[in-house]
């Protein structure tokens, strides 16, 4: 079965569908991820509504709570959350990074330390592919072996080349008929280790193609370069997937290039500590300048939040710490990106792609690269589990 269609290109941008078993998904695609079978804050109707229909969902935590069995007799990861659209799950691969100290690399599999309760677990490449068909998920991922942005090649080759065995196992076991199966390019920073492993993956000829071990911690510009050199040696006709990408400005950079699919937990993270997305960039609710502001967070944005409720008073809910407060800006801040990426597709289908891309990153103030590295290299030091 065909699961995608790509139906126009303007320079290096691409619009298209993704065909899954529980809808037809316009690409390009942000998705919303809901780590524990839930987008933190927001219910499925809410999610729907904001115009999201592909979210994703870990596997790691899933596996270890409530269970993947028990999903599995209460219906599958759909009748479980009751959402009715469609399902990216990782395999766990990313938490082999973010829990490195809690976890141990063979050639077999990974051993890990539950971060919840120190419990020993085993998982497999094979393991990663039933508990993905278990869950039922639209869109599976091989189990693959990122490094840190400042591994030594010697290690990256051997993680790429494990990665590849890893694919080459998933791929001889992988069952599910109603379920696509992606493989994940790595190589790290080396243009001839990623053309390396694009190549050996594509001639396996999985249904989709994911950009791994990006955005762990590097400059921008050289994620930009690693994926631009990566994406000529991948299928024009197979959606391609940059993993762990999620701001605003970074997606439009990304669709630039040629990517059809993205996730990340930044857009809900953020939102919880007050950081609401404009096309002016990002703004903190909390400061003074919102407390008594009678206007909505941004002019002409449709969603629930700004449609309600003026910005003094979602400052006012983020200063006296109310619940409702993350649940606004999450609203907020995933409508954007909704909105962000209808406006992309609109502009590709227009051929004015790259003067929409001009002039949204000509007027959106992005985070100081400086701050932003210093703060991600922080947080990989700490190696706290990615849930959201």
């Amino acid at each position: 079965m065909n699961n995608f269609n790509l139906i126009k290109t303007t320079a290096s941008a691409r619009a298209g569908e993704l065909i899954t078993s529980h809808g037809v998904i316009p690409t390009p695609v942000f998705m919303p991820v809901g780590s524990q079978a839930t987008v933190k804050t927001l219910t499925p109707d809410e999610i729907t509504s904001l115009g999201a229909r592909l979210i994703l969902c870990n596997t790691y935590h899933l596996y270890l709570r409530p269970g993947v069995e028990v999903i599995k007799k209460l219906g599958g990861l759909h009748r479980f959350m009751d959402w009715d659209g469609a399902i990216l799950t990782d395999s766990g691969g990313y938490q082999v990074f973010s829990l490195s100290a809690l976890s141990k690399v063979t050639d077999e599999g990974v051993t890990f330390r539950s971060h919840i309760d120190g419990s020993s677990h085993f998982i497999t490449p094979e393991t990663a592919v039933a508990l993905q068909e278990g869950l039922g998920s639209d869109i599976a991922m091989v189990l693959d072996e990122p490094l840190p942005s400042d591994a030594p090649v010697t290690q990256v080759r051997q993680a790429m080349e494990r990665t590849h065995r890893w694919a080459e196992r998933s791929l001889a076991v992988h069952k599910r008929a109603d379920q696509q199966f992606f493989a994940i390019v790595q190589g790290g920073f080396s243009p001839e280790l990623r053309r390396q492993s694009a190549e050996f993956l594509t001639a396996l000829d999985f249904p989709g193609y994911a950009l791994g071990g990006l955005s762990l911690g590097e400059p921008k510009e050289l994620t930009w370069q690693t994926a631009r050199h990566t994406l000529q040696y991948l299928p024009q006709d197979k959606p391609r997937y940059l993993m762990g990408v999620g701001s605003p400005e970074d997606v439009v950079e990304a669709v630039g290039l040629g990517i059809d699919m993205m996730d990340c937990v930044l857009p809900t993270r953020v939102a919880r500590n007050g950081a609401l997305f404009t096309r002016k960039g990002r703004v903190n609710i909390d400061n003074a300048a919102f407390r008594e502001m009678d206007a909505r967070i941004e002019d002409g944005c449709d969603c629930y939040t700004c449609a309600h409720f003026s910005a003094a008073y979602v400052s006012h809910l983020f200063r006296a710490q109310e619940l409702l407060a993350y649940r606004l800006a999450t609203i907020h801040n995933l409508r954007f990106m909704a909105r962000l990426m209808a406006d992309i597709r609109k502009a590709i289908f227009n051929n004015s792609f790259e003067s929409f891309k001009k002039d949204f990153l000509s007027s959106y103030q992005t985070t100081d690269e400086g701050v932003r590295l210093v703060q991600k290299q922080k947080w990989i030091k700490a190696r706290k589990p990615e849930i959201d």
